[in-house]
């Protein structure tokens, strides 16, 4: 198929809208068949349960274009079965799994004139998404659901490559230690809109969220999951009830004990000890990971020897192996790559 006319370089992270998405609803007990369509536009009631108390989740997840010329995506089904868990927190119902898997090869196949060329740095991104579409006034959960999903070509999440950034120990809390932190729900990251402002304001790129009832641990950003390096090149991540189980952290941790031959732990991290670590990431689907070279305090600096002009050296050799098991270049595990036919 021949590729729009788009300057696939200059592409920043931006919704470009496409030819088709796919809609499925669930009314009465059941899923409609679903189908693909040409309209972008969303038309619910003003009294929809998603507008009136936040009943949505969603995904994200990319199609690439590999060395050899195909088309895949990569690690599907993971998505999918977290997005089953999502619905079933939120009193949503489950959007079967290898009816997600169509819904995905569906989209990408239609639009595969947007799928970016290999080499061009730019990549497919996709969006599953659910809410409640029918009215609801009194606090409960809808009786009718739709579940869309779309696709937008963008560019690298950070033009000129990936430099370290700074970030700040937030003094808000992202998640209850019972509460929705585990899952992608829209309303999670609704409520870190104000906290990432004010970063920003203050100069910071992110913030660092600690555990809510002790606030002694680290657990994520609130868009990406952290990842570090201690002295003796030791992978580390932390382990927590109430963080997004994110896939691109998962699928590094098995590249660094199954490609790079290092040792990966899955652990509680008590941020007294992060200054210790000698490399700092964070990662998810948008950069794969974004290197952090620095972490303020409230005024006290963590500077990681890493530095802040570049990836520390195995974070690079992360990035560099699973960025080539997306792109072909390296030899993928079984089952994680998905080829769009």
């Amino acid at each position: 198929m021949e590729k729009k006319n788009i300057d696939w370089g200059s592409l920043g992270f931006d919704y470009m809208q496409t030819d088709k998405r796919y809609v499925s609803n669930y009314k009465n007990g059941a899923w409609d068949a679903g189908c693909l369509t040409s309209d972008a536009n969303v038309v619910i009631t003003e009294c929809a349960g998603v507008l009136q108390y936040s009943q949505s989740c969603f995904e994200g997840l990319k199609a690439y274009t590999t060395e050899d010329g195909r088309i895949v995506t990569f690690r599907p089904d993971l998505n999918a079965e977290r997005m089953e868990d999502s619905a079933r927190r939120l009193e949503m119902p489950v959007f079967p799994k290898e009816r997600f898997l169509e819904a995905v090869d569906q989209v990408v196949s239609a639009n595969a004139a947007y799928v970016p060329p290999y080499g061009s740095g730019a990549t497919l991104y996709l969006r599953p998404y659910m809410f409640g579409s029918d009215a609801v006034i009194g606090v409960k959960p809808s009786h009718e659901y739709q579940f869309r999903l779309f696709a937008t070509p963008v560019g690298p999440y950070f033009k000129g490559g990936a430099k370290p950034i700074t970030i700040r120990v937030c003094d808000y809390d992202r998640a209850a230690p019972h509460g929705t932190g585990h899952i992608k729900a829209g309303l999670n990251y609704a409520m870190s809109l104000y906290a990432i402002m004010e970063a920003h304001r203050e100069g910071y790129d992110e913030n660092m969220y600690l555990d809510a009832a002790t606030r002694t641990k680290v657990e994520e950003t609130g868009g990406a999951n952290f990842i570090f390096v201690t002295r003796d090149q030791k992978v580390v991540t932390p382990k927590s009830n109430s963080i997004l189980p994110s896939i691109t952290r998962r699928s590094l941790m098995d590249v660094a004990r199954n490609y790079l031959g290092l040792e990966a732990e899955e652990r509680e991290v008590y941020f007294d000890e992060v200054k210790d670590f000698a490399e700092c990431g964070l990662c998810g689907t948008a950069a794969v990971i974004s290197p952090v070279g620095k972490i303020v305090d409230h005024g006290k600096e963590i500077c990681f020897p890493s530095g802040m002009e570049k990836m520390g050296p195995v974070t690079q050799k992360l990035y560099d192996t699973l960025t080539g098991i997306q792109m072909g270049r390296i030899k993928a595990p079984e089952g994680w790559i998905r080829e769009i036919k």
